[in-house]
């Protein structure tokens, strides 16, 4: 988003439904937040075209995908120097297992979401491929106790609570 858009209230309730549900008709998002049909898809067509909603998804089960691990790993590492650190993200980014990079402000340098199957799996990723980076200084993984809130979903387990 290049301009910063005005959002109005109903606008908020528009993308809060939207944000639940993807897959809403537009006859039925209408119904929740008020509107008649033809205004409501103005509406979401403004948002879409102003840059406010970027895309739709489907949510898929990490586990029907033989990815029922998930692994936050924060990664510091010794490069200062540019071509280092793009080098680093290039080879990382390109990496199946992970499914989320960031470059932090501060430490760690970077944050990094995996998910494999397993246990093994994520040793072996861990020991094959990331720690094997010249550039890697340190690395902590974290494992997940309890997944409450994703996305601005909640989990499975919340939903029926």
């Amino acid at each position: 988003m290049s301009n910063e858009v005005s959002l109005d209230d109903l606008d908020r309730e528009i993308l809060f439904h939207l944000r639940q549900d993807g897959r809403l008709t537009n006859v039925e998002l209408a119904k929740r937040v008020g509107l008649t049909p033809p205004p409501c898809l103005r509406r979401v067509k403004r948002l879409e075209e102003a840059g406010v909603i970027t895309g739709y998804r489907a949510v898929i089960s990490p586990e029907a995908m033989g990815r029922g691990l998930e692994v936050l790993v924060d990664v510091e590492i010794y490069a200062q120097d540019r071509t280092s650190f793009e080098e680093f993200e290039s080879i990382v980014a390109s990496y199946d297992e992970v499914i989320e990079f960031r470059r932090m402000y501060g430490r760690p340098d970077y944050f990094i979401r995996v998910a494999v199957a397993d246990h093994a799996a994520y040793e072996t990723f861990l020991t094959g491929k990331l720690s094997c980076l010249p550039a890697v200084l340190r690395l902590e993984s974290h494992l997940t106790m309890k997944e409450i809130k994703t996305l601005g979903v909640p989990t499975r387990q919340h939903r029926a609570e």
